[in-house]
């Protein structure tokens, strides 16, 4: 049986083209503020800042 907690999936979209390309979980209570990382972007073709969708 899975436990209950407090991680959610989290959408990461990218900041140049918009794309939604990342789906991550995070720890809510521990990590309140939202993320951003520097992923790769198919879409954008390079690394680009991704954030948290809201």
């Amino acid at each position: 049986m899975a436990k209950v907690g407090n991680r959610q999936k989290k959408t990461l979209v990218c900041t140049v083209c918009k794309e939604e390309n990342y789906r991550v979980e995070k720890n809510v209570k521990n990590t309140t503020d939202r993320l951003d990382l520097n992923k790769y972007c198919p879409k954008c073709g390079r690394h680009t800042e991704h954030k948290e969708k809201k």
